[in-house]
């Protein structure tokens, strides 16, 4: 069987965690095929493509057509699309137009629809049109909780299979034998929150701000990890990291695996206040690596989290400070959390969730 796959969103400005499950996913069905399967990769015209480029797998194949016009045309139902394949897989709502082919698209979640002002208005109408096409051609849709396969159920109409395959954990995201020369060079505290992922209006990083500057938040500093934002949130970040107080407020930017293993797993806790998330990947990385976690009641996050978290309201900054005040204070608590979290990363592997895509593959071929 002869699978292609875009990637185009791996070499997106901000590839986010749309590009995270690319790429990881892509890497695990790769060594997971059996066989003669294959996986080919295709991108829009870039000068380079080395981000998406991936052992095992052939390509990336460039379509003649660049990234903007490329998104455009394909919002249209027209234009350049993979070719020569068994099955075509869009892991983003970056859907081509493949007519006799059967298609399988992922949809991450639905915040189009549950919280359209997290998004641009460009965004918004453009992400509710490719979802609304991906339910209308697709062979298949795939989801990576049970709560976006209900939520996605409320708002289209999809007259086609929605299978929940999770997420995983990247084997690279471990700490290497020289986490203490990294922490070094990283000049990580004893003991800090971590929030990790694209800064955008949806993270809920103004209410964990907000939480911060609350008395009962605990005096530890908070630091980052991901790469720019968009939104306005970086200039909000900033002008409260100030607000805050010198080094209360780190931003480390974006990290190899291992120095955001060396991070995660160094953490006290890691926050997640998002308003909407489809998976959540953060909360599943920390519980492998030891990190307890606090997020918010977000439905696919407490599903992943699977009760080895503490969970607080959406929004409910005063709740959050508490949270994180008796989990950085209370190592009894902590250490529950840790030893739940463990358990529960256990249930998410990409290899297992390749392999039930090639499962799904093979049905529609």
């Amino acid at each position: 069987m002869r699978v292609g796959i875009v990637l185009e969103q791996c070499l997106a400005a901000v590839p986010g965690g749309t590009g995270r499950y690319s790429l990881e996913m892509a890497r695990a069905l790769s060594h997971t095929r059996e066989g003669d399967d294959s996986l080919v990769s295709w991108t829009a015209l870039h000068s380079t493509v080395d981000a998406a480029r991936l052992g095992g797998v052939e390509g990336p194949y460039r379509l003649p057509v660049p990234p903007r016009l490329l998104s455009e045309a394909w919002a249209r139902g027209f234009g350049p699309a993979p070719r020569a394949l068994d099955v075509v897989h869009a892991p983003t709502l970056l859907v081509p137009p493949v007519r006799s082919t059967p298609l399988v698209v992922t949809i991450h979640d639905v915040v189009p629809w549950s919280h359209p002002g997290t998004l641009t208005k460009r965004g918004q109408a453009w992400h509710r049109r490719m979802a609304t096409q991906a339910a209308r051609r697709a062979s298949a849709v795939v989801v990576p909780t049970l709560a976006v396969r209900e939520a996605l159920h409320e708002v289209l109409d999809v007259g086609v299979p929605v299978t929940v395959i999770g997420e995983g954990i990247a084997p690279a995201l471990r700490p290497p034998r020289d986490a203490q020369e990294r922490a070094e060079r990283l000049e990580l505290p004893e003991s800090y929150i971590l929030f990790s992922g694209t800064p955008e209006p949806r993270k809920g990083l103004d209410t964990l701000m907000s939480a911060l500057r609350r008395s009962e938040a605990p005096e530890v500093p908070l630091l980052l990890t991901g790469g720019a934002g968009w939104g306005g949130v970086d200039a909000v970040l900033d002008r409260d990291a100030q607000s805050l107080g010198p080094g209360r407020v780190r931003r480390l930017g974006r990290l190899s695996d291992q120095d955001l293993a060396v991070v995660m797993s160094r953490a006290t806790v890691l926050a997640v206040p998002s308003r909407a998330e489809g998976f959540g990947l953060p909360v599943i990385e920390a519980q492998s690596l030891g990190t307890a976690v606090v997020c918010s009641d977000s439905p696919a996050l407490v599903e992943v989290a699977g009760g080895a978290a503490r969970v607080v309201p959406r929004g409910d900054d005063a709740a959050l400070a508490r949270a994180l005040s008796d989990v950085v204070g209370s190592e009894r608590q902590r250490s529950a959390l840790v030893r739940e979290g463990r358990k529960n990363a256990l249930r998410f592997s990409w290899d297992l969730a390749a392999r039930r895509l090639w499962a799904l593959y093979r049905s529609l071929s």
